[in-house]
């Protein structure tokens, strides 16, 4: 591929993920063509002064002919490829250091450099534009030299609000990736929603992509675990509430409310548009600690279309321990078990039963499993009692513990 067709692709997806145009680390130099140039410049103005970067704005910002064009910039959106950004902005790089590197060959011969001079030169073209203080302890060790002398908070974590679970894992950490992981009607959405509800009213920034419930779908169930409604009453609350729950209504939206959960909806996104909606959200509330939440795995969509099904589960599982790292957030994730829980006698869920299971264990630093021996076994005297097993959990103790769970309204509870 051509520069040109390479540096519109980079200019495109730029306009699509305008937080790129600041986080990327590119430079206007990379570019070949003046045209080019003048063009991020203009995206680079306007992101730097906080506004949205489309086709309205790049050519009411400077004047068209210095873009190219009203049809100029208009087709760059076509061009646009999130999922190779990386591998084409090395590639223009790597072109602009060859270019760099004959001019400054061509300069020294003219002006007759000193051979140390020519080599210091060069050597600035291998920079990785990372500054080397950014990658000392330094910073870090300084904040630990207190740490045995003064009483920290009891939980370095966002809290689960279940005692026991809190007790094995500490709260869910920042830069972790946990899958709670189930077969069919074991409480996966709930569990999330009571995550999320507890870390929103705890004054944490709880951002959820629901890729298979619509947010009518994800709020009314939301109510009815804050009101501890029934959800079969919340099909029609006018005909099946009574009073007591009709006086209560208003309560339990404020109660919700005040949590500020966002939800995104869309069916089939990818791990990139996760990322770009994410970022928004969280670069709007600076000071809250954010925690994102998946449902689920093996509906997102991978970067590129493929026919392995394996592949595309292991790609999505690294990008999202990738965005657990850059956001230095936890990313809670659901994912679907493998039917071979159905087949053996013990329900019990296993490491094994994750499905495409060697990526996702490999990636995450916390897989939980979720089972219910009431679903199974109707005799049971387990009812309204949800099993949580820790089964990995990569930087600390492995474990159990049982949690009421009331299947009518959502609402999961520490056993006292």
């Amino acid at each position: 591929m051509n520069s040109e067709l390479m540096e519109k692709s980079l200019l495109g997806t730029m306009m699509e993920e305008n937080y790129l145009v600041l986080d990327s680390g590119i430079q206007t130099a990379f570019f070949e063509t003046q045209l080019h140039k003048n063009i991020y410049l203009t995206m680079k103005e306007l992101a730097n002064n906080g506004r949205p970067i489309d086709f309205i704005t790049l050519l009411t910002t400077r004047e068209p002919a210095e873009l190219g064009g009203a049809n100029y910039v208009s087709e760059l959106r076509r061009f646009a490829n999130p999922a190779r950004f990386d591998e084409y902005l090395e590639m223009v790089i790597t072109k602009w250091k060859k270019r760099e590197m004959e001019r400054i060959l061509q300069q020294a011969q003219v002006e007759q450099w000193e051979l140390n001079d020519v080599f210091k030169e060069l050597e600035k073209l291998d920079t990785d534009y990372t500054s080397d203080d950014s990658l000392l302890l330094d910073e870090i060790l300084v904040a630990q030299y207190e740490r045995p002398f003064i009483e920290g908070p009891e939980m370095t974590g966002i809290s689960t609000g279940l005692q026991p679970m809190d007790y094995l894992l500490n709260g869910f950490q920042d830069s972790e990736f946990i899958v709670i992981a189930a077969r069919p009607s074991m409480g996966k959405t709930d569990t999330l929603n009571h995550l999320a509800l507890t870390a929103g009213l705890n004054d944490h920034l709880p951002i959820v992509f629901s890729l298979e419930m619509s947010r009518k779908t994800m709020t009314d169930r939301l109510i009815s675990t804050a009101g501890g409604y029934s959800r079969l009453k919340m099909r029609d609350p006018y005909k099946h509430f009574d009073n007591t729950q009709k006086n209560t209504w208003m309560t339990a939206l404020e109660h919700l409310q005040s949590a500020k959960i966002r939800i995104d909806d869309r069916s089939g996104i990818k791990v990139s548009q996760i990322k770009a909606t994410a970022r928004r959200v969280i670069k709007a509330q600076p000071d809250k600690r954010p925690i994102i939440f998946v449902d689920y795995l093996q509906i997102i969509q991978p970067e590129e279309r493929t026919n392995n099904q394996n592949q595309a589960i292991g790609q999505i599982s690294a990008d999202l321990k990738t965005m657990a790292k850059e956001f230095n957030c936890p990313v809670v994730v659901l994912s679907q078990l493998s039917r071979a829980v159905e087949q053996r006698q013990d329900k019990q869920p296993m490491m094994s039963d994750l499905r495409d299971s060697g990526n996702i264990e490999q990636d995450a630093d916390v897989v939980c499993f979720l089972y219910r021996d009431d679903y199974y076994n109707q005799e049971s005297e387990l009812n309204n009692l949800l099993e949580i097993t820790v089964a990995k959990h990569r930087n600390g103790p492995v474990g159990g513990c049982t949690v009421y769970y009331n299947k009518d309204n959502g609402r999961l509870a520490s056993m006292s």
